[in-house]
């Protein structure tokens, strides 16, 4: 079986070319640009012949280092166009880590930017990246680049022989040339998407061309119930898996209108933008991260401004990423009046594991802390440690039985026994997640943690994101965290690390009395829980991800792992003085 990326030719061929695929919005710059299917069509045509040009054939590898943008997503698909293997790296990683993912690809073209912007602070694309380049040798030699030259920042250090302007090389391509696309396997690798591991090497995640296409246009009809020409807005950065399945591929496979948003939940210019968005492009689906949400929380505690636009386009908002609290569900359905709907899956799986299928079933009923249940292809299991199914209600490792569905990685880049070891040697016969949870008498999954996150205090297996959702439900918090501190009596004892709400309610003192008292109500006296701190703000990734694993190393003094991904190393530093201060608290109390 052959096939490729063509479903930007195919809907132009079909009349729709028209039709508008990509919305550029860029609330930093105050730009909104449209696209059409013709358009991209035109532009991943020529670029692709740019790309052709500086010797990127079949098979090769091109790192793709830029800021969401529309041109990024040309350089994607005309990299899958060729029949060429793109890496995407999120804009602004440091050279280390961009030359580490340059050197395990050996890619042959680098494709950039001069700078990109981040909030209202501009980041330089290129330095960074020529230092990576010099990182790269004698191991590697980059052997071209392809600049795209921002009009906000204008680099002047083009390396002569090396770096290609990228709108100088397009224009310089005649408007009647062709440039076909290349046919490949439906098993052939379409990209390599790295995981940000916080030491060593990074786990270079292939997905394929064929299993891919059908994965995430199966998704975007059966999960999200869109339609072609609908707007579908995930406010993902593209060097997300989230921001190459559904910012990118996805709604292009399916038809639909994908906004590329350049900016943040709050600051730019405000913490109004998301829901401004939403109503000018005329959504109809919103995915994003909780931590998302929390973040405007914060600054809009009641909801109330969201009744200031108007979102009926709107049918529902998804959420990923990171577990979706009660409480921020709850925020979202009084101010939308709308389905929030938590889902699950990995960088590895490409598309979600769990979800509500509204595009077949309609919306199922909700249950706060679900991520609902299992989509077709996926057999989830609950395991113990001894890889014995447990019953239903009771929390294991969640697994999924082998074969692994469509669009899931096939296997690690060039590193097949890692790819094993990895993820499919503690249970023989399944995928391992690495997550703990249960599923109900209902079939409804419960993600309650990453397996390293279940604590064992006296004996008892505990989840702390159990513990994190009663201590979100207090309205006088913002965000929760907890880490389990090593004890030699009981094994572990939690210690909770809260960021308040803009204006509380009560005095810090009564707050976190208050929160001690809610995890011995909710999850009882057995969780020997009594020691809960104020934070200034949680230490994430770019992405949203609580560092869980870095503040459970600080409490246990052991040595600290930092990803590369962290969005700000200020808020690391901070929580790591506050943990410091409090950690021989719990064990003494």
């Amino acid at each position: 079986m052959n096939t490729c990326y063509n479903c930007v030719d195919r809907h132009v061929a079909e009349g729709n070319g028209d039709r508008v695929a990509v919305i550029f919005d860029s609330p930093v710059l105050n730009v909104v640009e449209k696209y059409t299917y013709s358009r991209l069509h035109q532009d991943v045509t020529k670029f692709s012949l740019v790309l052709k040009q500086q010797g990127l054939a079949k098979g090769d590898r091109a790192v793709i280092y830029m800021p969401n943008s529309y041109e990024a997503i040309v350089a994607m698909l005309s990299c899958a166009r060729l029949g060429a293997i793109h890496s995407v790296v999120f804009g602004g990683f440091s050279a280390i880590e961009l030359a580490t993912r340059i050197k395990d690809c050996k890619a042959k073209v680098v494709i950039s930017t001069s700078g990109g912007l981040n909030g209202s602070r501009v980041v330089e694309y290129k330095p960074l990246l020529d230092a990576a380049i010099t990182l790269c040798l004698p191991e590697h030699e980059v052997s071209k680049t392809v600049i795209w030259q921002r009009s906000a920042l204008v680099t002047s250090s083009m390396v002569e022989g090396r770096d290609v302007d990228w709108m100088e090389a397009v224009n310089s391509i005649p408007d009647n040339m062709v440039s076909p696309c290349e046919p490949v396997d439906a098993t052939d690798p379409l990209y390599v998407l790295y995981t940000s591991g916080t030491t060593g090497k990074p786990k270079g995640v292939v997905r394929d061309n064929g299993g891919h296409a059908v994965a995430l246009k199966y998704a975007m009809r059966s999960i999200f119930d869109m339609k072609p020409g609908e707007v579908f807005f995930a406010a993902s950065d593209v060097g997300w898996v989230v921001g190459h399945s559904f910012s990118v591929y996805g709604p292009l496979l399916q038809g639909c209108s994908t906004v590329i948003y350049e900016g943040k939940p709050i600051g730019t210019p405000d913490e109004l933008n998301i829901w401004r968005t939403i109503e000018r492009h005329r959504a109809k689906v919103f995915y994003t991260a909780p931590t998302a949400i929390r973040a405007i929380k914060r600054f809009d505690k009641s909801g109330a401004n969201i009744h200031k636009f108007d979102l009926t386009s709107l049918q529902a908002v998804y959420l990923v990423g990171e577990h979706a609290d009660a409480d921020t569900i709850h925020y979202l359905e009084h101010g939308l009046n709308k389905p929030v709907i938590d889902n699950w899956w990995q960088t590895e799986t490409g598309w979600p594991i769990c979800s509500n299928a509204a595009g077949i079933e309609g919306y199922l009923p909700i249950k706060y802390g679900s991520c609902y249940k299992p989509i077709a292809g996926y057999n989830l299991q609950i395991l113990d440690n001894q890889g014995q199914q447990l019953e239903r209600g009771v929390m294991g490792n969640i697994v999924i039985k082998l074969p692994l569905p469509p669009g899931t990685l096939p296997t690690l880049y060039k590193n097949d026994e890692r790819y094993i070891e990895s993820y499919l040697t503690k249970f023989p016969g399944f995928y391992d997640t690495g997550d703990a949870g249960f599923v109900d008498e209902d079939g409804y999954v419960f993600v309650m943690s990453r397996t390293d996150d279940v604590i064992n205090v006296s004996g008892h297996r505990l989840s702390t994101g159990a513990m994190e959702e009663v201590l979100s439900d207090h309205p006088d918090v913002a965000e929760a965290a907890v880490v389990g501190v090593k004890d030699s009596l009981k094994g572990q004892i939690p210690l909770g690390l809260v960021v308040l709400q803009m204006n509380p309610s009560k005095s810090e003192d009564i707050i976190l009395r208050e929160l001690v008292d809610l995890i011995r109500e909710k999850i009882g006296p057995v969780a020997d829980f009594k020691k809960a701190v104020v934070v200034p703000r949680l230490p994430k990734t770019r992405s949203g991800k609580v560092l869980r694993a870095t503040m459970r190393q600080i409490a246990n003094n052991e040595k600290k792992s930092v990803p590369p991904t962290i969005e700000d190393m200020s808020a690391l530093d901070e929580v790591e003085t506050i943990i410091n201060l409090h950690k021989n608290d719990v064990i003494l109390n």
